[in-house]
């Protein structure tokens, strides 16, 4: 996990927060959860190097990956240079271009945070 994939949860956390479908306790009990995870070792930290932009820019100018957002191409660059075998999103147009480079893809329905 980067912390590019923590600030887009924390994003999505936001939207259902600002709904009013979440409370703001809420909101930072889920925040320092993740980070807590991440700080002790319970996902592999992926760093966003050069490297990784050079190769989410191979990934956006592929001819699959003509609907890719730029943080989308991150993420996947993220997962293939940490050599991850699967990636898990809520975005259908990473997931195919996740399946297209080779990797196994969970693709989940927006869930309910409550």
């Amino acid at each position: 996990m980067s912390d590019l994939a923590v600030t887009e949860i924390v994003a999505a956390v936001a939207r259902r927060l600002h709904r009013g479908s979440l409370t703001r306790e809420t909101a930072r009990r889920l925040q320092h959860a993740i980070l807590g995870r991440l700080d002790e070792g319970g996902y592999h930290r992926v760093e966003l190097t050069r490297d990784v932009h050079r190769r989410a820019e191979h990934f956006l100018l592929t001819p699959q990956a003509t609907s890719l957002r730029a943080a989308d191409a991150l993420h996947l660059a993220l997962a293939t240079s940490a050599r991850a075998a699967s990636l898990a999103t809520f975005d259908a147009r990473l997931a195919a271009a996740a399946r297209a480079g080779g990797l196994a893809v969970y693709l989940a329905v927006y869930p309910a945070i409550a």
